[in-house]
Formats: C-alpha cells, structure tokens, sequence
C-alpha cells in the first residue's frame, strides 16, 4: 500500500444469503426474467461468493439470453417465438462458468488478520 490512498484497513466478509439476496436483486432489477428463476435459491447455492461473483453470474446469463435473440432473429424465428426473458438455462450455463474469487484459505488469512488487529 502506497501512503495516502487509505489510512484503515477494513475487513469486508463476503456477503451472506440475505446480501447475496439483495445483490441478485440489485444485478436483475432492469432485466426481464423469467418466472422460472428463482433468485432466493440461486443465493443459497452461492455461498461463498462474492458481490463482484455474483454480479458476473447475472452479467453473463443477460448476455446469453441476449446472444440468443439475436441467434432467434437471424434465423427467422417469428418475434412472439423469440427469447424474450432471462431463463433458468441461461443461469444455469452462466453458474457453469461462475467460480469464486475468494478462496477459503483467502477468507481464514483474513479473518486471522482482523482479529490480530483487534487485539492491538
């Protein structure tokens, strides 16, 4: 760290199931989704995740769907046929390629380092 740029460190864990709730929400809030998706399960199987994680996850199933409209509308497909949602398969191979950015051992050295700041 540089001098100047921040003068505390600050421990952010990574957000739990009602954070991860609420990021969902905030990443898919302008986008069309199906009612297929469910986004309080998706936050249960997105332990471990990060903000920036799950914000990819959404990010990359709207490009999918979008990719598909246009795949739909090149090949003639009439519009009311069309995709015109973000759909559970788009999550699905969205969470295909999901990873976690903070790894457990991460997260334990972080931990160790608040609480030895803590005691000082």
């Amino acid at each position: 760290m540089r001098p100047g740029r921040l003068d505390q460190l600050i421990y952010l864990p990574l957000p739990d199931h009602d954070s991860r709730l609420s990021i969902l929400r905030a990443c898919t809030r302008k986008s069309p989704l199906s009612e297929e998706i469910d986004l309080q399960q998706l936050a249960e199987i997105t332990e471990g995740f990060s903000g920036a994680d799950l914000t990819e996850v959404c990010q990359r199933a709207c490009k999918l769907a979008i990719r598909q409209l246009i795949d739909d509308t090149a090949s003639g497909k009439p519009m009311e046929e069309s995709c015109r949602e973000i759909g559970k398969p788009h999550f699905d191979e969205a969470m295909s390629f999901a990873r976690k950015s903070v790894s457990a051992a991460d997260v334990k050295k972080f931990e160790t380092f608040q609480a030895s700041m803590k005691a000082r």
